[in-house]
């Protein structure tokens, strides 16, 4: 007969709003980023390139902030409210700074510095959430990544709105940081907190290299170089397909980029729901051959030149299902993991993740130049395959009985 499953811990559901609340406002700077460039693309006069190199320095500083802190095993040296405060703060004075950023450069900079900030909120967020939730940790993490979720889509809401004054936007952003840091250190520790972990430089590879988590971080590649590179380049597929068919498209093309990133949020809450229940490896599965098919069904109907309403209706399907299986990643890499560095294995996880993203983003209009949007809808479908098999080795193997209270 199975173990039964420890008691709910009292208190976990406000742990869940307060922490929530406190990264969805530590991550706003991160937000900001494509509210502004319409702005700054006429302040500073920036091509398409420098704009996507702005997007893309807060993923580098991101990535470079992850390395950093898994080679320390910060996340778990370190209480993950404390590392969410500090971040938090920084966060908001490198933001703050753009305010007397003089052009591209110093933006750059600024921007990448950011993101190693944010670097040390996510992974700290997501361990501080998997302490307080034992059992329903799908849910839980799914209610983090689609606040996440729709912050993303917030700015290009304001964009389809008319955009916001840059100072404001700063501002705003800088001191919502600094407020989810404080709000999220007034947090508890949850009574499933993981044991304090000795300093081991070489940690975060060697956790990396067992087959179970591989298999898993695998996954998640796929996952994100889908992701990341579907959300940066919404607006302007958006921009290229109305135009033709809408009067004021650039609008219509925000607002359609808003819906198609929003409605992830609903998303991961079935996710987290289904990867419960259900089990996380059958969720991920299911949300991969999803998101994967969709891609494939949208370069099919623009090669068929398909009317603008049958994309966005496809394309809605597809930002539902595309970020369903995010938190579930994490879930599972908390599941298996050393419990002891499970903080630096989340980290380590992430860092990939969003390196590959780098790589997906810059290739995306390399790939529309050779061969239009159904070329780059098809090499994006790519991830979602790979992944998929993956996942479904995962699932197969011994760890699988420690996924999901047993589900897999």
């Amino acid at each position: 007969m199975p173990p039964l499953p420890p008691p709910a811990a009292p208190g976990r559901w406000s742990a869940l709003a307060r922490l929530s609340t406190g990264v969805f406002f530590t991550m706003a700077p991160w937000f900001s980023a494509a509210a502004l460039l319409p702005q700054l693309r006429d302040r500073w006069a920036l091509t398409d390139v420098a704009s996507s190199g702005l997007t893309l320095a807060v993923q580098l500083g991101f990535v470079l902030g992850a390395v950093l802190s898994a080679a320390l095993n910060l996340a778990d040296r370190v209480t993950p409210q404390r590392l969410m405060l500090w971040g938090g703060l920084i966060a908001a004075a490198t933001n703050l700074g753009l305010l007397l950023a003089g052009g591209l450069g110093t933006a750059a900079v600024l921007r990448a510095l950011t993101g190693a900030a944010l670097a040390l909120v996510y992974p700290a967020a997501l361990k501080a959430m998997s302490a307080w939730f034992v059992t329903g940790r799908g849910v839980a993490l799914g209610v983090m990544v689609g606040g996440l979720t729709l912050g993303s889509a917030l700015p290009h809401l304001i964009n389809g709105l008319g955009g916001a004054s840059p100072r404001l936007v700063i501002v705003t952003t800088s001191v919502l940081a600094a407020l989810g840091g404080l709000i999220a250190a007034d947090v508890a520790e949850g009574p499933g907190r993981f044991p304090a972990a000795a300093f081991q430089p070489a940690q975060a590879w060697r956790l990396l290299r067992g087959r179970g988590l591989q298999l898993a971080t695998l996954g998640y590649l796929g996952h994100m170089w889908e992701l990341y590179a579907m959300w940066a380049w919404c607006a302007a597929f958006f921009t290229e397909v109305l135009p033709h068919h809408v009067a004021g498209g650039h609008r219509e093309a925000a607002l359609a980029t808003f819906a198609v990133v929003g409605i992830g949020a609903l998303g991961c809450g079935l996710g987290g729901v289904l990867g419960d229940r259900w089990g996380r490896t059958r969720l991920v599965l299911l949300a991969l051959s999803c998101s994967g098919g969709c891609a494939l069904v949208l370069a099919g109907l623009l090669l068929a030149h398909a009317p603008p309403l049958a994309l966005l209706a496809v394309s809605l399907v597809w930002g539902f299902w595309i970020i369903a299986d995010s938190a579930q990643f994490s879930a599972i890499t908390s599941e298996i993991s050393d419990p002891a560095y499970v903080g630096t294995a989340l980290t380590a996880q992430l860092g990939l993740g969003y390196t590959l993203t780098a790589v997906s983003i810059a290739l995306v209009p390399v790939l529309e130049r050779a061969g239009g949007w159904p070329a780059v809808f098809a090499v994006l479908a790519l991830g979602p395959a790979v992944g998929g098999v993956a996942i479904h080795r995962l699932s197969r193997r011994a760890e699988a009985r420690r996924i999901a209270g047993g589900r897999g």
